[in-house]
């Protein structure tokens, strides 16, 4: 009994999450479960076949995986829509499936709400709000938003995270980490596509949603930035009444960007209303390095003045300086129909290497499905299928692409499709240019490039002056044996080789000097050993000492020969 006292309801719920989701799997994997973790064959099926239904030999289908995802709640649909955006791991087929995931789920009860509320703003919801409406406006995985009126009668939309939500989140991650090291032992494609590490994102991305203190400073950050446009409009957030799971902000009036005939009520050409999105995601791109990474319809609202009010601030995208102005190159490269500035700017964001054996042929490529798209409108062209054929080259040349380049890929797209939904004629690229030109002109502004210069030598004086120290404090903690000093030396081998060939070089001529002195001392000696007589052409007479005399001649000759010759054939005399 003590032991069932020390069990924890925590545990208790733990137990209860993971007996669901076993049940889950058993029920879409039944008769394949040992598939997943304990299958020979599959570790040694061949890398790359593919089934009938799309799917690697051994891996589930498409259609079941996102099923399963579906199934399993709000952290793995999150999870799959995570996946969907990695064109450049998984294959299309998975891809296409995925995108299909939807997280728009039923919202809970207004009381656990309400009682959400008042725990982190620690007062009576009556006390805060002068009405608060029941219904939710929109309720998603991970929250849900509600339409309340201040005291002072302006409407606000409250966003709430789920109760409970954070805690199912978490135990659902540590299994997601356990499933993705099996996967990643049994499935090739697991080992490839990197199935932890897929996690790991994840979990960054999902907790920064449910704090609700970083999606209001991406708010103020968004305001601040548009605050000289008369056609976007952001939000004001309320944060005295603001909490790491409670965000309350403007309440702006409108309609969806997809209700066109809306749209058109309001007397505004909807044409007209592409175009700001399109110079409103330009600015953010070119102007900013930060922008809104979920710009679909239920995110952008139109307003009855003309303006395009925008919500929903959980998924947001950054670029820094230098992967501005690879994008700013890219656009321009593109439009322009320049790829040789296209390549150098995919190299020096180092999607390319210079040293790819096959860097003209993806060149080749790349012209080959860029072409066909020039001078046609945003109704005739597709991003999707222009960023489908940018993915099998991906795939194709083995090129992995930053997290922030297939976000921005992702936002490329949704944005296209609010352009086709409100039937627009303009050309993405065309609307980029300008920004795309002013940013480079900004960038190569001689005082913007002296005050970079001034900055560098500014640093390496930093770097200067720490040397000393630092080489100080690397000799100090070596001599107190808390560091090991290793001196690796390189290029001598060849010079004990060479110093040793001009050693024996030397041995070799002292030896033959020795034998050529030796032998003419022996001979021209008046001393005579061993002296006898034979009878060659007459009587002739040879000693021991006119032998020896006579082989040391013969050596020092020979190998006075060998040894010139070998200076010649080196040839360094």
């Amino acid at each position: 009994m003590a032991n069932g006292q020390n069990i924890s309801w925590s545990k208790i719920m733990g137990i209860k999450r993971v007996a669901c989701i076993c049940g889950v799997l058993i029920r879409h994997f039944w008769g394949n479960v040992s598939d997943w973790f304990n299958v020979s064959d599959i570790t040694s099926s061949k890398s790359g076949e593919v089934n009938k239904n799309g799917s690697s030999p051994g891996f589930p289908s498409p259609e079941r995986i996102r099923r399963t995802l579906e199934d399993l709640g709000p952290s793995f649909i999150k999870l799959g829509q995570l996946m969907s955006t990695r064109a450049d791991l998984f294959p299309a087929t998975y891809i296409e499936e995925l995108r299909k995931l939807q997280d728009q789920v039923p919202a809970v009860s207004f009381s656990e709400i309400q009682q959400v509320i008042e725990e982190e703003l620690k007062e009576p919801i009556g006390g805060i709000f002068r009405e608060c409406c029941s219904e939710s406006v929109a309720a998603a995985s991970v929250s849900q938003v509600h339409s309340a009126r201040l005291f002072t009668g302006e409407k606000v939309a409250v966003k709430v995270i789920r109760p409970g939500i954070r805690k199912i989140i978490e135990q659902d991650i540590q299994l997601m980490y356990y499933l993705s090291g099996k996967i990643e032992k049994h499935f090739e494609l697991g080992r490839i596509i990197g199935a932890t590490n897929i996690v790991k994102e994840f979990e960054r991305t999902i907790f920064n949603e449910l704090d609700m203190f970083i999606e209001a400073g991406n708010i103020n950050r968004f305001a601040k930035n548009f605050q000289d446009s008369n056609e976007i409009h952001i939000p004001k957030v309320h944060w005295e009444l603001t909490s790491k799971s409670v965000l309350v902000m403007e309440f702006i009036e409108g309609v969806k960007m997809d209700q066109v005939d809306a749209i058109r009520a309001f007397g505004l050409d909807t044409e007209e209303i592409a175009l700001i999105g399109l110079r409103s995601f330009s600015r953010q791109l070119m102007e900013f390095g930060f922008f809104h990474a979920d710009p679909h319809p239920a995110n952008t609202i139109v307003m009855a003045d003309g303006r395009v009010g925008i919500v929903d601030f959980g998924i947001m995208g950054y670029l820094d300086d230098e992967t501005m102005l690879h994008v700013a190159q890219l656009l321009l490269g593109f439009a322009e129909h320049d790829y040789d500035v296209v390549m150098e700017a995919l190299q020096d964001a180092g999607i390319l290497r210079e040293d790819m054996p096959n860097l003209q042929d993806f060149k080749i490529d790349l012209k080959d499905i860029s072409e066909p798209f020039y001078g046609r409108s945003l109704k005739t062209i597709s991003v999707r299928d222009i960023y489908d054929q940018v993915m099998q080259l991906v795939l194709k040349y083995h090129i992995k692409l930053p997290r922030n380049l297939l976000l921005l890929f992702k936002t490329f797209i949704q944005t296209e499709s609010l352009g086709k939904i409100l039937q627009s004629n303009a050309s993405l690229l065309e609307v980029s240019r300008p920004f795309a030109k002013k940013f480079l002109e900004k960038r190569y502004n001689p005082h913007k490039l002296f005050s970079e210069m001034a900055k560098d030598i500014k640093d390496m004086g930093h770097h200067l002056k720490m040397t000393p120290k630092w080489i100080h404090d690397i000799l100090k903690q070596t001599a107190a044996g808390k560091q090991r000093l290793e001196l690796h030396h390189s290029g001598f081998s060849s010079m004990d080789t060479r110093l040793e060939k001009g050693i024996n070089r030397l041995t070799i001529g002292i030896i033959i000097a020795a034998s050529t002195i030796a032998a003419s001392l022996i001979l021209n000696s008046s001393q005579k050993v061993l002296e006898f007589s034979f009878n060659l052409y007459g009587s002739q007479t040879l000693t021991i000492t006119g032998i020896l005399g006579l082989t040391g001649y013969t050596v020092a000759t020979i190998l006075g020969l060998w040894l010139i010759y070998s200076i010649f054939r080196s040839g360094k005399m």
